[in-house]
C-alpha cells in the first residue's frame, strides 16, 4: 500500500484520536421495553457461562494506578459548580474578607492595601473571576470544606512571607546547572504548560553531591525547585476556561536507586511543600520509564499524598512512553527524545502550522510514504515516529528518470522504543520522490506519525 503525499502537504487521513483508550467505553442501550420476562433456561445458562468466562478485573499495582489516573480537572465557571460547592466558595470568600483582610485594614488605619496571591487580588470585588479560580484551588484541596481551605490559605500566606517567596524570582544565585533536569516545554491538549523532570542527571556523583551533598545544598535545591514553580505560574492564566495548572512529566530512566537516601528525603519534602502551598497546580503527573524499584518508593510516599493527588498519577513503562504521552500531549509538543516531533528550532522549520499526518501500519505488512520532489535543488526535512515501535525502516530517493539510480538515504534498520524520533533531511539534484518504507512484521496494528517541509533554494 502506498500513501501518496502531495507536495502541498495535503493527504486524506483520519485525525489522531484525542480520547485515551481507557476512557472509551462501550455503552449498551436498552431497546426492549422494561417488562418482566422469563428467559429460557438455555439462554440463562449461556449468559451465566459468559459471566464466568469473563476475565477477572486485575488488581495489580498497575491496574490500581490506572484507575487512579482517571482524574479530570473541574470547571472554574461559577455556573458549573454544584450548590454545595457554591456555598463553600461564598463562605470562603467571607472568611477571607472577615478574618484576613479586615484585620489588615484596621492595622493600616484605613483602606487595606492590595493583598494578592500569584498576582490575583484576594479581595473578591477586585477581580472576582480570577479570585474564584484561586479560592477554588484551596477548596478542592480540602474537599470543599471552607474552614479547612481558609486555614490552608492562611498557612500558605504565612509560609510565603517567612520564606520570602514573593521575591524569589529576583534571586539570581540559585543553581543554573539544574536547568537541563527540570524545564518547561510546550503545552498539553488543554493548553496547560508541560514541565519535564529528568532524574537521570543525579546518577552523576558530582551532580548528586552538588544538589544533595549537605543540608545547605538540600535547602538550596528545594528553593530552586520552588523558584521553578513560581516561574511556571507566570505562564498560567487564572480565569474560567483558561489554563491554570500544569502537566508534569517525571522521567525515571537511569534515576538514582533506593540506596540514595538523600534524594528520597529531599523529593519527599519537595512533594509536601508543593502539595501544601500550591494546591491544584498539577493537573496530571506522568511517570515515564518507571523501574521496578520506583513502585516500592511510591508505596513509601503514598501515605503523605491525598487521594486526590494520587488520582492524578499516570505510569508508563519504557515501551509505552510515546503512546502514553500522546494521550495527553499533541505529538508536535512531545520532545523527539520521547518519540514526539518537537525538536529545537522546529518553529523556524515548520512554522506555526505543523501539518502532522498519519499512516496506518497493518498487521504483518509493508507501507510506504511517498513525498514528491518535482524540482531539482530542493531540500526536504522530515520527522517520523511510530506508535508501538518494533518496525523496520528505510529511506530512499527514487529519481523520476528511469535511467537514474535510486539513492539509499538510510539503509533498513529496526526502530525500537528506546530510540529517538527519526529526524532527517535530503537535498535532491534531480526531480523524483523520497520514499519512507516501514515494515511491520508483528501481529499488532501500529501507526506512523510524520511531518515534512520542502525548502526551495
Amino acid at each position: 500500500m502506498t500513501a501518496e503525499v502531495l507536495s502541498n502537504g495535503s493527504q486524506a487521513t483520519e485525525p489522531v484520536s484525542d480520547a485515551p483508550p481507557e476512557l472509551v467505553k462501550s455503552v449498551a442501550t436498552e431497546t426492549e421495553p422494561n417488562t418482566a420476562t422469563i428467559e429460557p433456561k438455555k439462554e440463562k445458562e449461556e449468559k451465566q457461562q459468559q459471566v464466568e468466562e469473563k476475565p477477572r478485573e486485575s488488581t495489580t499495582l498497575g491496574s490500581i494506578m490506572e484507575k487512579n489516573s482517571s482524574f479530570r480537572e473541574e470547571s472554574n465557571f461559577l455556573t458549573d459548580l454544584m450548590e454545595p460547592e457554591k456555598k463553600a466558595l461564598f463562605e470562603l470568600r467571607s472568611l477571607v474578607e472577615t478574618n484576613l483582610l479586615k484585620p489588615k485594614e484596621e492595622e493600616e488605619g484605613g483602606e487595606v492595601k492590595d493583598m494578592s496571591l500569584w498576582g490575583v487580588p484576594l479581595l473578591p470585588s477586585k477581580c472576582p473571576e480570577s479570585n474564584n479560580v484561586i479560592l477554588l484551588k484551596f477548596l478542592r484541596a480540602r474537599e470543599f470544606k471552607a474552614k479547612d481551605a481558609y486555614k490552608m490559605l492562611e498557612k500558605t500566606l504565612q509560609w510565603r512571607k517567612e520564606s520570602k517567596i514573593d521575591s524569589i524570582l529576583e534571586e539570581s544565585s540559585l543553581d543554573k546547572d539544574l536547568g537541563s533536569t527540570f524545564y518547561m516545554s510546550g503545552v498539553d491538549k488543554e493548553g496547560r504548560p508541560v514541565c519535564y523532570n529528568l532524574l537521570s542527571a543525579f546518577r552523576d556523583e558530582e551532580m548528586y553531591q552538588k544538589a544533595f551533598g549537605s543540608e545547605e545544598k538540600k535547602q538550596e535545591f528545594l528553593r530552586w525547585r520552588i523558584q521553578l514553580m513560581e516561574m511556571g505560574i507566570k505562564k498560567l492564566e487564572f480565569g474560567p476556561g483558561k489554563p491554570s495548572s500544569f502537566v508534569q512529566v517525571i522521567d525515571l530512566k537511569d534515576a538514582p536507586g533506593l540506596s540514595k537516601k538523600e534524594i528520597r528525603i529531599v523529593m519527599k519534602e519537595a512533594v509536601e511543600l508543593l502539595q501544601d502551598n500550591y494546591p491544584e497546580f498539577v493537573a496530571k503527573t506522568i511517570f515515564i520509564n518507571a523501574p521496578f524499584w520506583y513502585y516500592a518508593f511510591g508505596a513509601l510516599i503514598s501515605p503523605f499524598l491525598t487521594q486526590r493527588t494520587r488520582s492524578k498519577f499516570v505510569f508508563a513503562r519504557p515501551s509505552r512512553v510515546t503512546e502514553t504521552l500522546l494521550k495527553y500531549i499533541p505529538v508536535e509538543n512531545i520532545p523527539v527524545s520521547y518519540g514526539g516531533l518537537k525538536r529545537e528550532g522546529d518553529s523556524e522549520i515548520y512554522g506555526e502550522v505543523t501539518g502532522v499526518q498519519e499512516q496506518a501500519l497493518k498487521v504483518n505488512s509493508t507501507e510506504s510514504i511517498e513525498i514528491p520532489l518535482p524540482q531539482a535543488g530542493t531540500t526536504l526535512l522530515w520527522d517520523l515516529t511510530v506508535l508501538g515501535w518494533e518496525v523496520n525502516y528505510k529511506e530512499e530517493f527514487v529519481p523520476s528518470d528511469e535511467g537514474s539510480y535510486t539513492i539509499l538515504i538510510q539503509k533498513e534498520r529496526k526502530l525500537c522504543y528506546d530510540e529517538k524520533t527519526v529526524c532527517n533531511s535530503f537535498k535532491n539534484n534531480e526531480p523524483g520522490k523520497v520514499v519512507l518504507t516501514i515494515d511491520n512484521p508483528t501481529y499488532k496494528k501500529k501507526k506512523a506519525l510524520y511531518r515534512y517541509k520542502i525548502k526551495h533554494c
